[in-house]
């Protein structure tokens, strides 16, 4: 991995059962209405320096969070208000104690408990600086495009405030569990602060300041190539405005694809996670069940010949390169994108949607065999949970 470094992290200074009001996910999980609860929430929550909605602006009315971002941005970046607001907000809040840095260069050690599908997890990671790498060194290894708006946005956050809100996340191996044995040892000592967020994902934190610790810490880390990713992972599903309904994408499909009926999206969703065939995926249409579409063995000479090996493994790229335009007719920019089940479900139900397209989480296998071939997935193949708190602690750039 790249080389590491402490930094004398700038934390809220509230108590633990204030952290709830103050802190927010990363600015582009938040929709509309989420964006307005937390403006209201606390006049100091983050919100409004990572998703500032400039002087008396609002950052959108309903509908798609993913169109709601495109125009959230767009209307800061034609709107200077934004930026300059939450630049003016972060350098107050630290001139009034609100926030306030660490006495000295630190790493900061997060575990994360929570639940999916009645399982409880934890995860556990270090927030520390990191040295930007040159792609070439493929030591730090992408797995996926990001897109021109949000970089340009985030960019102007950056220039406003001269500090990072939300942490990038990484994954790398510990084979031998070199990690994973500091990171016992630092969770043994009191955490320096703990909180449960809206999603009931429960947080502790550990300051390491320590030099021996420090430096054990970055020799663990210097061997290991890491991976961009995001947390724990699940499947970003797909809503298509335009295109067949059920009936027409079953004929469309049984050509190349084991067809199976679902009583709704939910069994659809469960169905289609569970299978071992090469692609799967679930459709479902409001009123009329669902359908889940196992590929049959030669389904994949609908990919170009010269498809990488690694791209042609995934469930996202064989969508969108051959079922949607292909077999369903249907065009990129008709699909959205949702990250959770529930969210599709409420599309079909208030009939904003012609299809729900569940998908299969991608293996993080899959991912390191993308990044390790220099490729990239398509947009919004991964979702990762839980995602980092912003604010929980900030990274200053000018020390």
């Amino acid at each position: 991995m790249a080389e590491i470094q402490p930094f004398a992290g700038v934390r809220y200074r509230v108590p633990d059962p204030e952290l709830a009001r103050v802190l927010a996910p990363p600015y582009d999980v938040i929709p509309p209405a989420y964006q307005e609860a937390l403006y209201a929430r606390d006049p100091r929550n983050i919100v409004r320096v990572i998703l500032n909605r400039g002087s008396g602006g609002s950052g959108g009315t309903g509908g798609s969070p993913q169109l709601d971002e495109r125009a959230r941005i767009d209307s800061a970046r034609a709107n200077d208000a934004a930026y300059d607001e939450a630049g003016a907000t972060y350098r107050r809040w630290l001139a009034e104690g609100v926030l306030a840095p660490d006495p000295e260069p630190s790493l900061y050690l997060l575990e994360q408990v929570f639940a999916i599908d009645d399982r409880r997890l934890a995860r556990v990671g270090l927030l520390a600086r990191f040295r930007a790498e040159d792609p070439r060194t493929r030591r730090i290894l992408p797995h996926e495009q990001t897109r021109k708006g949000p970089r340009a946005d985030r960019w102007r956050v950056l220039l406003a405030t001269r500090a990072n809100f939300s942490a990038i996340f990484m994954m790398f191996p510990d084979a031998r569990g070199a990690f994973a044995s500091l990171a016992a040892t630092a969770m043994a000592a009191p955490p320096v602060s703990s909180y449960t967020d809206d999603g009931g994902v429960a947080h502790r934190l550990w300051r390491i300041a320590d030099p021996a610790a420090i430096a054990a810490f970055a020799g663990a880390l210097a061997e290991p190539t890491a991976y961009i990713a995001d947390g724990h992972h699940l499947p970003y599903h797909r809503i298509l405005a335009d295109g067949p309904r059920l009936e027409e994408a079953r004929r469309a499909l049984e050509k190349h694809f084991r067809l199976s009926a679902a009583v709704d999206a939910r069994e659809a969703a469960r169905k289609t996670a569970a299978s071992a065939a090469p692609y799967a995926f679930g459709f479902a249409e409001r009123g009329q069940g669902g359908l889940v579409a196992e590929a049959l063995a030669l389904a994949d000479q609908l990919l170009p010949p010269e498809t990488p090996p690694s791209l042609r493994a995934l469930d996202a790229y064989f969508l969108h390169r051959a079922v949607l335009p292909k077999l369903l007719g249907v065009d990129d920019s008709s699909a959205r994108y949702v990250h959770s089940l529930a969210e599709a479900e409420e599309e079909l139900g208030a009939g904003s949607a012609r299809l729900a397209v569940l998908m299969r989480a991608t293996p993080p296998p899959q991912i390191v065999a993308v990044a390790e071939a220099g490729e990239s997935m398509p947009a919004k193949s991964t979702f990762f949970h839980p995602k980092l708190p912003s604010g929980l602690v900030i990274h200053p750039l000018v020390v």
